[in-house]
Parts: structure tokens; sequence; C-alpha cells
């Protein structure tokens, strides 16, 4: 497992969740890092991005609802879920582009953190 990623669990329709994501493995520097989610049946989406340099997108859905930071003296990313509503529900996979001290940067996955929103 290349990325070590936390935070999921059972809440209730408009309460908040923090997951955070970092690698597992020797990294020199994170560039992008994103958050992508996969509910039962459907295809996994973008959730949010963040880039090296701060710029952040966001899907529609979760658009004043969910904030993706970086902190990159800690190689960690983290995604803050507020006013969860039960369409939020969903396996929650972190995706960092990682830059090792020699060679060229590669994209890692986390396992998926699983998220459940009670109506």
């Amino acid at each position: 497992v290349q990325l070590q990623a936390s935070g999921g669990g059972l809440v209730q329709a408009g309460g908040s969740l923090r997951l955070s994501c970092r690698p597992a493995v020797i990294t020199f520097r994170v560039n992008d890092m994103g958050w992508y989610r996969q509910a039962p049946g459907k295809q996994r989406e973008l959730v949010a991005k963040i880039t090296r340099a701060g710029i952040t997108t966001y899907a529609d859905a979760v658009q004043g609802r969910f904030t993706i930071s970086r902190d990159d003296a800690k190689n960690t990313a983290a995604l803050q879920l507020n006013d969860l509503k039960t369409e939020d529900t969903a396996v929650y996979y972190c995706n960092l582009d990682l830059k090792p001290r020699l060679g060229p940067s590669y994209s890692a996955w986390g396992q998926g953190t699983l998220v459940t929103v009670s109506s």
C-alpha cells in the first residue's frame, strides 16, 4: 500500500467528517493531491483536487460543503466533509502524485475509506 488514508465512518446527515491521507513510502515531494469516491453501482468520480500551488477544483455536488487542503511539511492531504448528505455515501480514495528524490513522479492510490451517511 503506497498511501495511508483514515477518517471515514458513519455519520448522520448534516454531520461532518475529516479524511486524511499521506504516503506510506519515502517521498521527496507530493505534486497534485486528489480525492475520489465510488458509490455502490457507480463509477469512481473526482471529488476534489488541489495542486502544489494550492489551486483547488471541486465537483459540483460537493462545492461549498467539502474543503480540500494540504500540508506539504507532512506530505498530507485532507478532505473536510461538512453538511453531509445520504448521497455522499461512498468509498473515498485519495490519489497523490508522488515524486521520489530520483526518478519521475507517479500516481499512487489509497486503499479507500468508507463514508456512510444515514438519514
